[in-house]
C-alpha cells in the first residue's frame, strides 16, 4: 500500500551515530557532541534525514552510557546541554531531525534513585526497583552473563538486573516510576528532539510471580549462555504494550515526534508493538535482516512475511547493522555489502544506516589488552563482544583517521586499512561504496516509488531476488544477485537507473538482463 501524505519518519533515512566513535574535538580519544555538530555538513551531503544518537547522559560508563545516572543532562565526556542545544539547532537548520536514546528499563546503580533505594528497605525509592529475599529467587540469566540477581549486603535482599549488575531494572508496576520516566520523555521533547529510540523495550516488565524461565531446547553448549533459557517471563510481557501506549500519548502531545522501539522479537510479536488504534510505536525496529541467512529466497520470504504481518497503517522499517551486531560487510563480505546497500534503500519502509556502513567498514580485531566491552569480559571467547563494530569513524588518511588529532589516543583502534577506506578518499572515487550510498539515497529521495511506494515480489530463487516498487504510476524494478557468479534474470523493460558496480551507463534494458557477480540493479 502506497502512502499519500507520509510523515518525515516514513520517507526519511535514519543514520545512527555512536557518539564515542564519531568525532572527537577535544583530543580525549572519545567522540563528543561538538564533533557531531562539526560533521553535520557531511551528513547533509550524504542525504541523511535524521540522526539517532546513542546515549549521551551522565553515566559511570559501565555499559558506555546505557547505565544512566541522570536522564536529564549530558555527560561531561560528550559536552553540555548547551552543546546539545547547539547541535539540535544546527541539525534543524539543515533539515536533519534529531533522535535520542531513551533507556526506561534500568538505571545506573549510581543514579540517585537507586542510591536511595538501597540505603534502607523503607526508603522512598525502594519499590522503584525489583527486590527479593531469596538469592536468587529463580533461574533468570543476565543478557551479559551470569545470574540476573545481585545480592545487596546493605539491605539483605537481591535486586534484578537484566544486563550488568551496575544496571538495576526499574519496577514499571510502580506508578511513580511511570510518571518519572514519562517526565523524562517530556523533558527531551520540550528540548526539541524529534523522536526517541526506546532501549531494551521488551524487558520493561517482568513476571509478577518471578517464575523460572523454561530451558531452550535448541541451545547448545558453547553458544551464548543467555540463549540457554527462553525468556518467557522476563521479556515481552502483556503489560509492556500498556506502557508503550503511555509513551505514545506523551509523544502525540508534540508535533511530528516519532517513537522507535528496540525489539528483538519474532515478526508475529514485533508487529504487535504498532499497538491498536494508533496507540503503539511508529517504528518497532525490525532487525530481521541482521539475523537472516544471506540467501535470495530466504530474504524474499522474510520480506513477504513481514509485509503480510504488518497491521493496517503500520509502516515498515529495515535495519542492516547497529552498535550491537557485527558489521554487514563482515557478515556478508565486502562485495555483497554493496548489494545489501541497495536492498536496504529500495525496500518499502524506513531504512536505518549505522555510521561507517556507508564506507563498507568491517569489524576491527581488538587485542585483548584493548578490550572495552563488558560483554566480552563477562562471556569471553564466544565472539559476543561489541567493540569490533564500535571503532572510530574513518574520515581521512591521517594517523587517527581524522577522528581525533594524531597526538591523541582513540578509545578503540581504527582499522588497519583506514588510510584507504575513509570518507575523504571515497568522496573522490566515483565507484566507491560511499558514492553508491549517496546515489542510492538521492534516487530514493527523488522517486516516490522508492520512498513510499507499494511493494511486490517479482522473482526469488537461490541466487536472485527481484521486486517492484510503485507509486502514482511510477514503477521501479530492483534485481539483486546475492551470489558471486553471473546470473540471468527477467525484469519488465525500462531504463537502467543504477548498478551497484557504478559502471553501467543509464539506458534502456532488455527484459532479460545479466546480473554480474555481486551486482544489483534498479530499472525504472
Amino acid at each position: 500500500m502506497a502512502v499519500d501524505q507520509p510523515g518525515w519518519w516514513q520517507c526519511g533515512l535514519v543514520y545512527q551515530i555512536y557518539p564515542r566513535s564519531f568525532q572527537d574535538t577535544n583530543d580525549d580519544g572519545v567522540g563528543d557532541l561538538p564533533g557531531i555538530t562539526q560533521r553535520l555538513g557531511y551528513l547533509h551531503w550524504l542525504g541523511v534525514d535524521a540522526i539517532w544518537i546513542s546515549p549521551i547522559f551522565p553515566s559511570p560508563m559501565a555499559d558506555f552510557g546505557y547505565d544512566v545516572a541522570d536522564y536529564c543532562d549530558i555527560d561531561p565526556l560528550f559536552g553540555t546541554l548547551e552543546d546539545f542545544d547547539r547541535l539540535t539547532s544546527a541539525a534543524h537548520a539543515r533539515d536533519i531531525k534529531v533522535i535520542v536514546d531513551y533507556v526506561p528499563n534500568h538505571t545506573s546503580d549510581q543514579h540517585p534513585w537507586f542510591i536511595d533505594a538501597r540505603s534502607t528497605r523503607q526508603s522512598e525509592h525502594r519499590d522503584w526497583y525489583l527486590w527479593s529475599d531469596a538469592n536468587p529467587p529463580n533461574n533468570w540469566i543476565s543478557v551479559f552473563g551470569g545470574s540476573a540477581w545481585q545480592w545487596d549486603t546493605a539491605t539483605n535482599q537481591a535486586y534484578y538486573h537484566a544486563y550488568l549488575r551496575e544496571q538495576p531494572d526499574l519496577n514499571w508496576r510502580n506508578p511513580a516510576v511511570q510518571q518519572a520516566m514519562l517526565d523524562v520523555l517530556r523533558f527531551w521533547f520540550d528540548r526539541g528532539v524529534d523522536g526517541v529510540r526506546i532501549d531494551a523495550l521488551r524487558q520493561l516488565v517482568k513476571d509478577r510471580d518471578l517464575r523460572d524461565n523454561p530451558p531452550n531446547p535448541a541451545w547448545q553448549p558453547g553458544q551464548d549462555p543467555y540463549a540457554s533459557l527462553t525468556p518467557l517471563y522476563t521479556t515481552d510481557q502483556p503489560e509492556v504494550l500498556e506502557h508503550v501506549a503511555q509513551f505514545r500519548e506523551v509523544s502525540d502531545g508534540y508535533p511530528e515526534r516519532v517513537l522507535i522501539g528496540e525489539l528483538w522479537l519474532p515478526i508475529e510479536r514485533l508487529v504487535a508493538y504498532y499497538g491498536v488504534d494508533g496507540r503503539g510505536l511508529h517504528l518497532p525496529f525490525n532487525f530481521h535482516l541482521i539475523l537472516a541467512q544471506w540467501q535470495a529466497r530466504q530474504i524474499a520470504r522474510l520480506v513477504e512475511q513481514y509485509e503480510v504481518a504488518l497491521p493496517a497503517g503500520g509502516w515498515p522499517n529495515w535495519v542492516l547493522g547497529n552498535h550491537d551486531r557485527p558489521r554487514i560487510a563482515s557478515r556478508v563480505g565486502v562485495a555483497q555489502a554493496r548489494v545489501a546497500a541497495m536492498l536496504l534503500l529500495t525496500l518499502r519502509g524506513t531504512p536505518t544506516l549505522y555510521q561507517g556502513d556507508e564506507l563498507g567498514l568491517e569489524n576491527v580485531p581488538i587485542p585483548d589488552a584493548l578490550i572495552q566491552d563488558p560483554v566480552e569480559r563477562n562471556v569471553p571467547g564466544l565472539g559476543l563482544g561489541r567493540d569490533p563494530e564500535r571503532t572510530p569513524m574513518q574520515w581521512d588518511a591521517t594517523n587517527n583517521g581524522g577522528f581525533c588529532s594524531t597526538e591523541a589516543q582513540p578509545w578503540l583502534p581504527l582499522a588497519a586499512d583506514h588510510a584507504l577506506r575513509n570518507v575523504a578518499t571515497q568522496r573522490e572515487d566515483p565507484r566507491s561504496m560511499l558514492t553508491l550510498y549517496r546515489r542510492l539515497i538521492a534516487l530514493r529521495r527523488a522517486m516516490p516509488a522508492l520512498s513510499v511506494g507499494s511493494y511486490r515480489t517479482l522473482h526469488a530463487d537461490e541466487h536472485v531476488f527481484a521486486f517492484t516498487r510503485e507509486s502514482g504510476g511510477q514503477r521501479v524494478h530492483v534485481a539483486l544477485n546475492l551470489s558471486d557468479q553471473p546470473r540471468m534474470t527477467r525484469l519488465p523493460g525500462g531504463e537502467l537507473l543504477l548498478s551497484t558496480h557504478l559502471d553501467r551507463e543509464r539506458g534502456s534494458t532488455a527484459e532479460t538482463i545479466e546480473l554480474r557477480a555481486d551486482e544489483g540493479v534498479i530499472v525504472g
